[in-house]
Formats: C-alpha cells, sequence, structure tokens
C-alpha cells in the first residue's frame, strides 16, 4: 500500500538516507549495528525506521534466494521475461490484467509499460512443462490478451532490487 503524499512529499535527511541506503543491501543488519553505520542512537534508529515504514517509504522486507541453488534442489529453473500486449486497455481491462497476474506466485514482477506491450513480467518456473501450465492459466484463458512474447534466460548477469539514492543532502 503506497502511503506517500506526492503534494507534500517526505522529507528526507542524510540520515534517512544512510538508513535506506544500508537497509537496501542487508535488512537483516541489527538496529544496533545499523544505528552505528548511519552514526545515530539505537533509538533514534528505531523510530526513524518506523517514519520510513509508516509512510510507505520502506514496502516490506524479504529475503533474496538464489534461483540457481534452489533449481538444483527444487526446480525453478526456467526464468523468462515476458512481454504482454492486450486487445483492450482500457483501465478496467489493465486492472484486471494486473489483478490476474498479482493470484500467481510463479509471476515475480509486474510493469505495465509504454510504448510498445501493454506490460512486461518476470517469472520463474521449473521447467518448460511448468511454464506452459502458466500461460495456460494466465495468457491463453484470457480473451483480452492478444500477444504475448517470452524472452527464455540463459543467465543472470545481475539481479537486484537497489533504488539508487543521493549520497548526501
Amino acid at each position: 500500500m503506497n502511503h506517500t503524499n506526492t503534494m507534500n512529499p517526505l522529507a528526507l535527511d542524510t540520515t534517512d538516507l544512510l538508513l535506506l541506503g544500508q537497509l537496501q543491501s542487508d535488512s537483516s543488519l541489527s538496529n544496533q549495528a545499523l544505528a552505528e553505520r548511519a552514526h545515530v542512537s539505537p533509538p533514534t534508529c528505531l523510530r526513524r525506521i518506523k517514519r520510513l515504514k509508516d509512510v510507505g517509504l520502506i514496502e516490506r522486507e524479504i529475503a533474496v534466494l538464489s534461483t540457481d541453488t534452489l533449481a538444483s534442489s527444487i526446480g525453478h529453473g526456467l526464468t523468462a521475461v515476458v512481454e504482454i500486449t492486450l486487445d483492450r486497455q482500457d483501465q478496467g481491462a489493465l486492472e484486471a490484467f494486473e489483478k490476474r497476474v498479482a493470484n500467481e506466485d510463479a509471476v515475480q514482477q509486474c510493469y505495465r509499460v509504454s510504448p510498445g506491450p501493454d506490460f512486461c513480467l518476470v517469472v520463474h518456473a521449473a521447467d518448460m512443462p511448468d511454464y506452459l501450465a502458466l500461460t495456460q492459466r494466465l495468457f491463453t484463458a484470457d480473451a483480452n490478451v492478444r500477444n504475448v512474447k517470452s524472452f527464455f534466460s540463459v543467465k543472470r548477469s545481475k539481479f537486484g532490487a537497489r533504488v539508487p539514492l543521493p549520497a548526501a543532502l
């Protein structure tokens, strides 16, 4: 849920940026370690992080799994970037598609894009039959999906979710 107000943007100072940068690198740091790295007291660190969460700047904290290591154990060895073009692009049709893919665990990321296709998805599947089942559930069964174009990853060269932040204000 986005709590930020575009009319009154959140004022961030150097300490906030330091905390956000550290959390993006390693959210498992203890409050004590985080406070030391940001040069603030532990109570100040807790208060600031709570504020950043309360306003919606920190959406959630997650563990990033190694897909290569996981694939050797339980599958998930196939990653695809999928372009989707819809027949109708009215607000209701776009939101219906977003809701459909949001409920699918195999869809890791969904972006509404322009120009070109309407959506770009990043999906993970155990193997090609699993991917085929996913495409039939999400795309073939949806009469509004006009075109699907998939690109299969042969190697992950870089992966991240880090948002670039200014070094200091």
